[in-house]
């Protein structure tokens, strides 16, 4: 099942909390919503059979979803649709909305269930039934279009097909969804399309194979990564680096079990509100024990035990932990959704004077990393409760949880947006959305209050007055998780890794096999210093050794031959040849110079 986000209004009276009122639509919402109807108008033109169901804008262009019934329709059918809509566009002149009593609305839609089934929704809402109709196409449809398709959508692509349940829901039926995009001009269709293809191309599954970063073998389980050594290399440093960082800012670090009793997770309320997500118990010992799929409530049990002063708030307990979840088979995408997760993940536990504070030290902490990685952009939402899922906790706690994110904010002057349904079932929570090089938006740390699990855990501390209190509990992952950080940054640096990150850093090229041992040497030096090397020596000419190492996106090469070996000195050459992966020639360098600049150069960010 592919999933998007709705950015627009959903056609047919789909749930109005997730979509934008027509006032509130921008123009390219409202060309994008009106070119998904262009694309329905055009199946039901060629299969008339079909029924269609919804078709909103989204960020990157549209969708519509449609049950072909017994026709089968791939990718190939595409351009025959394309081909059709710009037939049909050109009778389009407005695009047309009136209001339908139930019984019109009934009769109009009456062999398509799916609208049926809108449409009494928006009955039971009690809210006016619209639709919209251009040329002889009519659609149930709250509005939000451009005034004159026929000289408006011109600039659109249908890019893929997906399957994806009616409603979101895998109890429903599996329908096809199209997706298209559509833009004002040419040029940022053109851009847009560039931008597709480049991703293709740091599409961090292919890269992760050609780079020999991580493997995902059937035999092992979908979704469940093996690191291999190059990929082991770029977790370990992040993960130091991280540990060091939290270290310097006041955290102390624990491990914890990877699993736990179910009463323990039937006290934190995930056995009752996460259950979809998490695997079926195992009896050990007559009891019953679930594998974690987050690591609040082995915290908890940190804080628990021993009495806490007010003194010794915040108390901030860090783990690199390993968690686990269900993940739908058709939802797994590499190393971006996979079924163990490790979350940089830290629980802050301080009195309620200090949640600002402490709040704002996260969010700096968080925005210093993105800076190490080199993501200046990036935006910050405000996740809320949904009036349609069950949450943990009173009202008033969840207001007070959402008053405090709002001023810390505001404090620091920090733009946001908020988004309803995205909280966590315990609290509000801070979403930090990037967008890496090609302007992809990711969802990279998140930073949550929680007034809730203090409560069900009953956790206290002795405050000034000598009167027990609750602490507050603020939940932060400043990267989210390790394997989709790094399927991110894979795909943002197209697999060309900064020199600190790199797992191998230096690639030594021997022009002939009379310098290999002058290379290991080499080699040998290097690795004394901690600088990753290797010696490439496979007996090919330098020109494919060279072409080797740059596939493999190695930050330097070193060439030794005949005028580097006259130079040896302690082993080694004091005179090296050097390039770049990008293919810059530097000619000769003093070598122990340029170890010293990439030494300074790599500690600088370690």
């Amino acid at each position: 099942m592919d999933k998007a986000t709705v950015f627009g209004t959903v056609d047919g009276g789909s749930n109005p909390s997730k979509g934008t009122s027509m006032a509130r639509m921008t123009y390219l919402e409202k060309l994008r919503h009106t070119a998904a109807h262009l694309l329905a108008a055009a199946v039901l033109k060629l299969y008339p059979q079909a029924k269609i169901a919804i078709g909103p804008p989204i960020e990157n262009g549209f969708y519509y979803d449609i049950d072909f019934g017994e026709t089968k329709i791939s990718e190939a059918d595409l351009q025959k649709l394309e081909v059709e809509m710009r037939k049909i566009i050109l009778s389009w002149k407005k695009i047309e909305g009136k209001k339908v009593s139930e019984k019109e609305a009934r009769t109009l839609f009456a062999d398509n269930p799916y609208k049926l089934e809108l449409i009494d929704e928006i009955v039971h809402r009690k809210e006016k039934i619209t639709v919209y109709q251009s040329g002889d196409f009519i659609d149930l449809c709250r509005g939000g279009h451009v005034d004159q398709p026929c000289k408006e959508v011109k600039h659109f692509k249908l890019l893929k097909i997906a399957g994806a349940y009616w409603r979101g829901d895998k109890n429903n039926k599996m329908l096809t969804r199209i997706y298209g995009t559509a833009f004002a001009s040419k040029k940022e269709l053109e851009h847009y399309l560039w931008q597709i293809e480049e991703a293709k191309k740091r599409d961090h599954r292919k890269l992760g194979k050609d780079l020999g970063l991580f493997l995902i073998p059937e035999e092992i389980g979908t979704g469940l990564i093996i690191w291999t050594p190059k990929g082991a290399t770029i977790r370990r440093i992040i993960e130091d680096f991280i540990l060091k960082e939290q270290t310097k800012r006041g955290y102390l670090h624990a491990y914890t079990p990877h699993l736990g009793k179910k009463s323990l997770w039937q006290i934190s309320g995930h056995w009752d509100l996460y259950r979809e997500k998490m695997y079926s118990p195992m009896k050990i010992d007559d009891e019953e024990y679930l594998i974690k799929p987050m690591s609040c409530p082995m915290h908890m049990m940190i804080y628990r035990s021993k009495p806490r002063s007010y003194r010794d708030l915040p108390l901030r307990i860090a783990e690199t932990a390993t968690v686990y979840r269900y993940e739908q088979t058709g939802e797994l995408t590499g190393i971006l959704r996979v079924r163990h997760i490790t979350q940089d993940d830290a629980h802050i536990f301080c009195r309620e004077d200090q949640v600002v504070e402490e709040f704002l030290s996260v969010f700096n902490y968080l925005k210093y990393l993105l800076k190490i990685f080199k993501i200046d952009d990036y935006y910050s939402r405000l996740g809320l409760r949904s009036k349609h899922e069950k949450y943990l906790g009173s009202d008033d706690l969840w207001k007070k949880a959402e008053f405090e994110i709002v001023k810390a904010l505001k404090k620091e002057n920090v733009p946001y947006i908020t988004s309803e349904g995205d909280a966590a079932f315990y609290g509000p929570k801070l979403d930090v959305i990037i967008k890496d090089s090609l302007g992809r938006k990711w969802q990279a740390g998140t930073i949550q209050i929680d007034f809730m699990l203090p409560e069900r855990f009953n956790l206290e501390y002795i405050d000034r007055d000598n009167k027990k209190k609750r602490p507050v509990v603020i939940h932060r992952a400043p990267l989210g998780s390790l394997e989709r950080f790094i399927g991110l940054l894979i795909e943002h640096y197209a697999g060309a890794f900064p020199v600190w990150l790199s797992p191998v850093q230096i690639a030594i090229l021997p022009i002939s096999e009379r310098f290999t041992s002058l290379a290991r040497a080499t080699n040998a030096y290097l690795v004394s210093k901690k600088i990753r090397s290797v010696v490439i020596d496979d007996g090919g000419t330098l020109q494919k050794k060279i072409r080797q190492a740059t596939l493999q996106k190695i930050p330097y090469m070193i060439i030794i031959g005949a005028k580097e070996a006259e130079t040896i000195k302690n082993e080694v050459p004091e005179i090296i040849s050097l390039r770049t992966r990008e293919g810059k020639d530097f000619g000769q360098v003093k070598f122990y110079e340029f170890v010293d600049r990439l030494i300074s150069q790599i500690e600088s960010f370690l």
